[in-house]
């Protein structure tokens, strides 16, 4: 189910006295409905929600990334307003998974996300569990040339590479997009960054290297962007031609990212994270993101939720 904003998820503090130079990112925040025709976004920022944690039940995680979307909206909010003037912040709503219809969820978060694309949006998907990926996905397919290489880049603990039988989840959407590019006799191009091994059992280690997989394991990364992590990075990056960025929050430490279904004790600072962000923004091949696994019922003092708001703000200013 697809349900337009209504305009009350974007608010915060507001000073007057300061005017123009006093505004947030509630202030400045622009409507899109895509229930009908979209205007043409000519490089413009939108963001999308996906209220869904059915992927989540099913990989037997703790439920309660449905909310996620809201907690980053609200968290992204007060954000100060230093957007260049040529851009412009878009809310286009919420794609809503009713009951245990996963599927047919993530068949509409391709449409929307697709037709935002096509318009020539950056786009934003603000999930939900893992599961927002094969969604996000079927709207990046749906988008692009055919003789477009893709590259997805994904921040995670875990390579999310699990079997989908007898049904998907939020542990396998990136085999179900293996499968499709394999199906559409495309090029499978995956990067992962954050790989913590004790998360990730020997059979998920052995797909991904018949799958090609390419990864950084998090204790490489603990010290951010190193000349041998951006090597892979660049490398990676120059052999595709648009990439999909996916940002799992469970790639952070516990300490960071308290509010996911599977905290990582061991994980990563968000200060390793920035520069690589930076690097992946700025190649001028980003086409769109997604931020996932946030449950704000285990979240401690907004803290996982505010995280995510930061690492969007500076995704935003960087983006090329």
């Amino acid at each position: 189910m697809y349900k337009p904003s209504d305009k009350t998820a974007w608010k915060g503090r507001i000073d007057p006295q300061d005017g123009a130079l006093g505004l947030r990112w509630h202030q400045v925040m622009q409507w899109l409905d895509l229930s009908g025709e979209v205007p043409k976004g000519e490089g413009q920022v939108a963001f999308l929600g996906f209220s869904c944690e059915e992927g989540v039940r099913r990989n037997q995680g703790r439920v309660g990334a449905a909310d996620g979307p809201a907690a980053i909206r609200q968290a992204l909010s007060p954000m100060a307003d230093h957007l260049p003037e040529t851009l412009r912040l878009f809310e286009a709503g919420e794609v809503i998974c009713t009951e245990t219809h996963l599927e047919e969820a993530q068949a509409q978060l391709g449409r929307k996300v697709a037709m935002l694309l096509k318009q020539g949006y950056r786009t934003i998907v603000l999930g939900g569990g893992h599961e927002t990926a094969f969604g996000h996905f079927q709207g990046i397919q749906q988008s692009l040339l055919p003789q477009e290489r893709l590259g997805i880049i994904n921040l995670d603990a875990h390579f999310d590479l699990r079997s989908y039988s007898p049904q998907p989840s939020s542990g396998s959407p990136f085999l179900q997009i293996a499968r499709a590019l394999e199906a559409a006799k495309q090029e499978f191009h995956y990067l992962c960054l954050g790989i913590q091994e004790y998360g990730n059992t020997r059979k998920l280690f052995q797909t991904a290297a018949e799958l090609g997989v390419q990864f950084v394991e998090a204790q490489d990364l603990q010290f951010g962007l190193t000349d041998m992590v951006k090597q892979k990075v660049q490398q990676f990056l120059s052999g595709v031609d648009k990439v999909y960025l996916s940002i799992d929050l469970d790639v952070f430490a516990a300490a960071y990212a308290p509010g996911v279904s599977a905290p990582t004790a061991l994980g990563l600072p968000p200060q390793a994270i920035l520069p690589l962000l930076q690097e992946i923004a700025g190649s001028g091949k980003l086409l769109t993101v997604d931020v996932v696994e946030l449950n704000p019922k285990l979240d401690i003092d907004n803290r996982t939720a505010k995280l995510a708001a930061g690492l969007i703000y500076h995704l935003v200013q960087k983006w090329r």
